[in-house]
């Protein structure tokens, strides 16, 4: 499905940053469309999105280098604002005329900045300022025309061409160690690009609904529903869209969580009146998995059967000509792109067979979590489903480190229920990004009673985030994890060990496998 295409947007080209996506969701933060290109696509085919503004982001190269990234010069002399970050703006530097070089010293971390022209990006912002640095090579002089801005005790920080609407920032105004940079990006869009805060809820809804009423058409669509916020929201879109054209396939894998079944039925099919097939497939996925311990292998079997399941209901179902899943722009970039390394593979991308012979409707594929959210309450979508946490596709089998069994499966969801089950009386849950158990593969001695035990061991984790893309270890009060590990020893067989995770993102993921 193409990308919504609002009525002002900025882009941004992609030079391999670890941060691009912050960038995308800081532009997005200030009610702005904001789509990530690749470096190289064509002139011709960034003008022709009309953008009101262009950035350029960081990345791992040198522009000195042979064969580096680049841009054209005539990207600058298109009359359109742009904004280079970090790499963005050392190539700014080297392709209009400056000078690069790599740097005597190395600036990493926080870093004290001087403002030295208020105008532009700064205006508003204290003269001194403490900034997040990554960088090795360092502006030597600026281009002609270009005056220096801020800089810190030993490099230039900041740099603008004001005639030609052009400015470059050494610095990471995504990331929240740059306390102030929210300023900067409000700075260059507003006053700079001359962008409206047009990217709403409202808007976005009505724009989604559209582009699905373009590509459906009159067609049938069955749409991939697993109960998580995604899949849930895009579900409410489509048959907003399309009304009765749309048949939901709800596959309960036996991987849910404890009631979430009997909840995803009664919200689609008796306050939505939505047309739902709920599929009992949960022995096929059980035998599949069995004997299966390594964790990506699980997930490519998952998916896999999945598509298996909605081949088959599909052809049920007639003429159905799309299908609909849930996938969040996250899950592509941790799944491989041209910039990014695969972490892990999800399940609906690039996992459907090609005997699958549907088109892919993906309103949510260029939407973070929270826009997401956003968007399932502007549809009216119960709190208890736009806010419950993220849960991976192959559910509770991704949670279990070894083999999936029914007896595993059913300690694992007993677990889970009562850590969000605490969660939520601690007043807790809307303040985690995420929060589950986890079943490990150990099992450890115990004493229950006047008897020896020799039990498994269910290790709690919980996240703070606010996009996925990086989350630290929750500091949940210690009387919290105190009643998790009491009524999960007491009441679930088998467990005698609790455990919690305070791993954070990176180097860790939040999911353990």
């Amino acid at each position: 499905m193409n990308s919504p295409q609002p009525e002002e947007m900025v882009v941004v080209l992609d030079f391999g940053a670890q941060y691009n996506q912050l960038i995308a969701r800081r532009i997005r933060e200030c009610r702005v469309y904001c789509e990530i290109l690749p470096h190289d696509t064509p002139l011709e085919q960034i003008l022709a999105r009309r953008p009101k503004g262009i950035v350029l982001s960081g990345g791992p190269s040198s522009v000195y280098e042979e064969n580096a990234p680049t841009v054209p010069p005539e990207i600058f002399e298109a009359g359109i604002p742009v904004l280079g970050i970090c790499y963005g703006m050392q190539l700014m530097a080297h392709v209009l005329g400056g000078k690069v070089r790599p740097g005597e010293q190395r600036e990493y971390g926080r870093t004290d900045l001087t403002v030295l022209d208020e105008r532009g990006l700064f205006q508003g912002l204290n003269p001194r300022l403490i900034a997040w640095m990554s960088h090795g090579d360092r502006v030597e002089e600026v281009p002609p025309g270009f005056v220096p801005t801020a800089r810190t005790g030993s490099a230039l920080a900041a740099m603008a061409d004001y005639e030609r609407k052009l400015f470059g920032v050494q610095f990471h105004p995504e990331v929240v160690h740059t306390p102030w940079g929210m300023e900067v990006f409000r700075n260059f869009l507003y006053q700079q690009c001359q962008c409206s805060e047009r990217w709403t809820p409202a808007s976005v809804v009505a724009q989604l609904v559209a582009a699905v009423r373009e590509q459906v058409g009159k067609a049938k669509v069955a749409c991939a529903l697993s109960g998580g916020v995604d899949s849930a929201v895009t579900a409410a879109l489509v048959h907003r869209a399309v009304g009765d054209q749309l048949t939901c396939v709800f596959m309960d894998h036996g991987f849910l969580r404890k009631g979430e079944a009997e909840q995803v039925v009664q919200t689609f099919r008796e306050n939505f009146h939505v047309n739902l097939i709920h599929v009992q497939a949960q022995k096929r996925f059980l035998d599949r998995l069995a004997g299966v311990t390594d964790p990506e292998k699980k997930r490519r079997i998952i998916g896999e059967e999945y598509a298996a399941v909605l081949e088959e209901e599909s052809r049920k179902l007639g003429e159905v000509q799309f299908l609909a899943q849930g996938t969040l722009y996250p899950d592509v970039i941790e799944s491989g792109t041209r910039q990014a390394a695969r972490i892990k593979t999800h399940h609906n991308v690039g996992g459907l067979p090609e005997t699958l012979k549907l088109k892919l409707v993906e309103p949510v594929r260029y939407l973070f979590k929270d826009e997401v959210r956003a968007v399932g309450e502007e549809l009216g979508l119960p709190g208890e489903i736009v806010w419950r946490h993220p849960f991976p596709g192959p559910g509770l089998a991704i949670r279990i480190l070894g083999e999936v069994t029914e007896e595993r499966l059913e300690a694992l969801r007993e677990a889970d229920a009562i850590i969000i089950e605490e969660i939520m009386a601690a007043g807790l849950y809307r303040r985690l990004f995420q929060a589950f158990g986890v079943l490990a593969p150990v099992k450890s001695v115990g004493v229950m009673g006047d008897q020896r035990t020799y039990g498994n061991t269910v290790i709690v984790r919980a996240v703070t985030s606010d996009d996925a893309m990086t989350a630290d270890w929750a500091h949940l009060p210690y009387e919290v994890l105190g009643r998790m590990s009491t009524r999960i020893i007491n009441e679930v067989q088998g467990v005698n060990r609790v455990a919690y995770d305070i791993s954070s993102k990176p180097p860790a993921t939040i999911e353990w496998e």
